[in-house]
């Protein structure tokens, strides 16, 4: 059971990937994070002395820190943030105890322009439908839950991302994008270390099958491909589109891992029994 001001690892791993996902920040020393530099997805990294950036970046916000092992440096942090007013708490048995339940972890990679663990900036062709909503929502709720996303016309995405230090996703001759028979949204799963996540790799066969018209891999991507067509309808904005989008693929991502035994019986058979 968790003790007072801190989260145990079960309680944390339900919440990542939701919309009600606290401020994860890892406060492990540099040698530690340079002997194991993945992260709990959704993590940002932060000097457990710069108490007052963290203040600064994330004021009001709901808090959780980690260092390595779940002791002094992951719970000082906390407290001092908490008698600065902010709302904190330590992760029981940090670093370590995530790494050894086994859990999802996010590897830094060398191909993005940015840390992912730091705010990052991505960039993609405008008017997005599927795989491009889909890609900022895993983003967001695993990777980086601070990432800026850019629309711009396709022949314009890779000299925006050059010109403005951003990671081109979704567009052809990039890492994350379609290889064979696997969109963009596998590519991030795979290159990220999410692979592990029975969740997201059941999202990531509906998100396929919508994005490349192959619906008799999952029989949900008729549904999603309706509903991305008509968000695309709806909204003129792409920024504003992904917004709404959010809350579809954060609705599919829980039916993904809570619910996907459960069916619906209507009105008719309940009323002739």
């Amino acid at each position: 059971m968790p003790t007072p001001n801190s989260i145990s690892i079960s309680q944390l791993y339900r919440l990542i990937g939701t919309k009600d996902c606290p401020v994860i920040i890892d406060v492990r020393l540099h040698e530690d994070f340079k002997d194991d530099p993945r992260t709990i997805p959704c993590a940002v990294k932060r000097q457990f002395d710069d108490i007052n950036s963290i203040i600064k970046d994330f004021s009001g916000k709901n808090i959780v820190i980690y260092c390595q092992k779940g002791f002094k440096i992951s719970q000082g942090t906390a407290a001092l943030l908490r008698s600065a007013g902010q709302r904190a708490e330590f992760l029981e048995a940090g670093h370590f105890g995530w790494r050894d339940a086994d859990l999802p972890m996010i590897k830094t990679l060398e191909t993005t322009h940015k840390n992912p663990i730091e705010d990052s900036l991505w960039v993609t062709r405008h008017r997005p439908k599927i795989d491009r909503i889909a890609c900022p929502w895993l983003i967001r709720r695993f990777i980086d839950p601070v990432a800026n996303f850019l629309f711009v016309e396709p022949s314009q995405v890779l000299n925006v991302a050059d010109r403005f230090n951003a990671t081109p996703f979704d567009i052809e001759g990039v890492k994350f994008s379609h290889h064979g028979d696997f969109c963009s949204f596998d590519a991030l799963i795979s290159e990220f270390g999410l692979c592990a996540s029975q969740p997201l790799n059941a999202l990531a066969q509906i998100v396929r099958a919508a994005d490349t018209n192959h619906h008799e891999i999952a029989k949900e991507a008729a549904g999603l491909l309706a509903i991305s067509v008509g968000l695309s309808r709806i909204y003129h904005d792409d920024l504003d589109q992904v917004e709404a989008g959010m809350e579809i693929y954060d609705a599919l991502y829980r039916w993904a891992r809570d619910a996907k035994d459960e069916s619906h019986s209507s009105l008719s058979n309940h009323l002739s029994k």
